[in-house]
């Protein structure tokens, strides 16, 4: 990239200079493709496009109205939706205008125990979520979803929605109780699969839309190598968005759109629209497919290979992309993990774990997954290579000496595998 201010230049340069040459593994972060990049700059990046496609505020929408409707059929097409919302700004945006368009203040909402892999807006009383609405948060038990106790809190508390979805969990949810439970107490059946959207869209996993759940919500940075934003699919009738529907489930598409706009932000980033259509077009290319298969086997790969040099792992094994280093039995804790892992360009994130004796940024689990790293087309005997990193990097985490020589080695094996 060249541009004429040397300072941001040379930052760009030095940001991509540092993704190429270290391997990435924290959860959340991927590489777009050249395509979804080119098209965020593009001239849809000036349009000022109030409200949605037909029933704009503002002249000159016909490009911008294609465009967010062909971003609406993709969506609904891949995930067998009867509508999508592309407007909505971030993971934690969407959830909040999904939770405005079904609740009013001080409703009761129940989701994931943060302590126990949920995210922060699912329950967490720190966030500006808490002060709204009444928030619950169901446990895990023996490593998986205590069903017992989320149905109790159900029949306690009558919640508006009940929430499936996590930030650090390495199986499948049972989306098929989920719903029983959220049906037996009237409540809205809502998932966040931020983490595991394109193994839905790719059928490798389940689609929580086929079995009774009214919405789904996902980020479309993470996994899915798209731009930084996110999309609300629901079940139901479609309506004008102009008018005020009823409160009921049916619905529930007009009642997202009105919480997304007017209700909780304004205009949308055409120029991110236009990318997340060009990335929904590449998830129906088998590319995507193949790639989303060997991310799979790479993370299968990642769990053998800990467990084969006896690392200790949340559930013992993986369904999706991550896996979970619980170090509660060691001497040593995620910091220490990091400090050593950083100093050879290897990047990890920290995972908190039920019940966890040690403090939130000192963490027993450390959460590693495949997808970026798959991006650059890693391979199952590349991961068994990046798996003896992580475990000689830990292995020798007081000497520097060894971690200057090891860093050398992660430097020639990451420029093996260019970005996109």
């Amino acid at each position: 990239m060249q541009i004429e201010d040397y300072e941001v230049e040379k930052l760009i340069n030095w940001e991509q200079k540092r993704q190429q040459e270290g391997i990435e593994l924290i959860a959340s972060e991927n590489y777009q493709s050249k395509e979804v990049l080119a098209v965020q700059s593009s001239i849809f990046a000036n349009k000022y496009a109030e409200w949605y496609p037909g029933k704009r505020y503002y002249w000159g929408q016909e490009f911008t109205d294609q465009l967010e409707s062909l971003a609406i059929q993709r969506a609904k097409n891949i995930f067998r939706a009867d509508h999508a919302n592309v407007q909505a700004l971030s993971w934690a945006a969407a959830n909040l205008c999904f939770y405005t368009a079904c609740m009013n203040p001080w409703d009761h909402i129940l989701g994931l125990d943060m302590w126990h892999w949920g995210h922060l807006t699912h329950w967490s009383p720190v966030t500006f979520f808490s002060r709204v609405f009444n928030f619950h948060g169901y446990k895990t038990i023996n490593w998986t979803i205590d069903f017992d106790n989320l149905r109790s809190l159900a029949l306690e508390y009558h919640p508006k929605v009940i929430l499936a979805g996590f930030s650090a969990y390495p199986r499948e949810l049972d989306y098929e109780k989920f719903a029983e439970i959220a049906n037996e107490v009237w409540a809205i059946a809502y998932a966040d699969v931020s983490h595991i959207w394109w193994f839905i869209a790719a059928n490798l996993l389940k689609n929580p839309l086929d079995y009774w759940f009214h919405a789904i919500m996902t980020t479309t940075h993470k996994s899915l190598r798209w731009p930084r934003g996110a999309i609300i699919l629901s079940k139901g009738i479609v309506g004008n968005p102009l008018k005020k529907p009823e409160d009921t489930i049916e619905n529930l598409p007009t009642r997202i759109d009105r919480a997304v706009f007017p209700g909780m932000q304004w205009w949308p980033h055409m120029n991110t629209i236009a990318g997340i259509t060009v990335a929904l077009k590449e998830v129906e290319s088998e590319n995507f497919i193949n790639y989303a298969k060997q991310t799979l086997s790479n993370a299968q790969i990642l769990a053998e290979e800990f467990l084969r040099k006896w690392y200790k792992l949340v559930t013992w094994w993986t369904d999706n992309h991550m896996i979970i280093l619980d170090l509660s039995d060691e001497n040593y804790d995620w910091a220490q993990v990091e400090n050593a892992l950083d100093k050879v360009w290897i990047s990890v994130s920290k995972s908190l774990i039920p019940e966890d004796q040690r403090p939130p940024f000192r963490p027993s689990w450390v959460r590693i997954w495949m997808p970026a790293m798959t991006t650059r087309w890693v391979k199952e005997n590349d991961v068994k290579q990046i798996v003896d990193f992580i475990d000689r990097a830990i292995n020798h985490k007081e000497d520097e000496n060894y971690l200057k020589w090891l860093k050398e080695e992660v430097l020639e094996f990451a420029n093996k595998f260019p970005l996109p």
